[in-house]
């Protein structure tokens, strides 16, 4: 009995940090993407040869692993089926996190907008029929100077 409760009280300590460390982010994202929001990012694929001043390969790369304790919350959630919630905000914080490099990336050579924007999605550490381990994105496109 000791051992559960034990157990129970260390799932809800590690929520409870992981649920501060999650909020954190967010705010640390929410503040670099207004400093980077006069970056303009689009998904056209061709930029406009009257707009350009050269253009470049920009990128960012984000690896966020899935700490023990969603993991036990995602396999509880997973016998009565329904949404990933835990799942759903560490491919936003990933997402949100590889475009922000991507912006300061270009902020770095001087470009003011990212053409031809595209995410590239992968799944790390994962073994068949294992937890699921963590995320990888990568979000790239053509940094031009206007």
């Amino acid at each position: 009995m000791a051992g559960l409760i034990t157990f129970l009280v260390l799932l809800l300590v590690g929520l409870i940090f992981g649920r501060i460390n999650e909020s954190r982010h967010f705010a640390i994202l929410k503040r670099d993407e207004e400093m980077l929001s006069d970056i303009m990012t689009v998904n056209l694929k061709r930029v406009p040869d009257d707009l350009q001043q050269g253009a470049v390969l920009v990128g960012g790369n984000v690896v966020v692993a899935v700490d023990y304790f969603k993991k036990i919350v995602a396999g509880l959630k997973q016998l009565i089926g329904g949404r990933l919630k835990t799942y759903e905000t560490l491919v936003e914080r990933a997402r949100r996190e590889a475009i922000v490099r991507m912006k300061k990336d270009a902020r770095e050579i001087g470009a003011n907008a990212i053409y031809n924007v595209r995410i590239e999605f992968s799944s790390i550490g994962s073994q068949p029929r294992q937890a699921f381990g963590g995320v990888e994105l990568f979000a790239y496109g053509t940094a031009v100077k206007f």
